[in-house]
């Protein structure tokens, strides 16, 4: 059961993806959620203590769904194998690892708020660490595998800033012509 506290920050995260940080307004999210300003003090520590529960929650979240991801890939040290799991998960539902709304609105909020900038490189950073663990059984070294896990996440960044931002369905199928490039070490 969510508490009233996730709800706060769940819609905060809808409001996000949907209008930007202009449209994170306590009022209006407490009128989407028929709750009372009250129930917003009783959890937050204002306007700043609710951006930092914010920004902390779309981090864990996240970095969370990615590591959930490569788990589920668990038992393979197949680079290719781990990256075409990945691959399946980017769906358009909004469920998977591809929310490209999400990423414009953080993205943008970090071009003019230091703290989002923070959270936006550490995001940046961990998924590219996450990934470059994926390539390393598949190349040389570290560096060659750095350089390899930032191929697709350069991709992803890029699908979503050219606008229209790049559908789900299309990133998944650029993906797909990637994967033979992916050198096969399953034998």
């Amino acid at each position: 059961m969510s508490t009233a506290r996730d709800r706060w920050l769940d819609e905060g995260l809808k409001v996000l993806a949907e209008e930007g940080a202009a449209g994170v307004r306590i009022d209006r999210i407490a009128a989407r959620l028929k709750l009372s300003k009250g129930s917003f003090h009783h959890h937050f520590d204002g306007a700043e203590g609710y951006k930092q529960a914010l920004l902390a929650h779309v981090e864990r979240l996240s970095l969370e769904t990615l590591d959930r991801a490569i788990a589920e890939a668990a038992g393979s040290t197949d680079a290719r194998a781990v990256l075409a799991h990945l691959t399946r998960l980017v769906r358009p539902d909004g469920t998977g690892l591809y929310r490209p709304e999400l990423e414009i609105a953080l993205r943008a909020w970090a071009t003019w708020d230091a703290d989002v900038r923070a959270v936006q490189t550490r995001l940046d950073e961990a998924r590219l660490a996450a990934l470059q663990q994926v390539w390393r059984p598949a190349v040389d070294s570290d560096e060659a595998a750095r350089t390899a896990a930032l191929l697709p996440y350069l991709l992803a960044v890029g699908a979503t800033v050219v606008f229209p931002p790049i559908d789900a369905d299309r990133l998944r199928g650029l993906y797909e012509l990637l994967l033979p490039l992916v050198p096969d070490t399953s034998a």
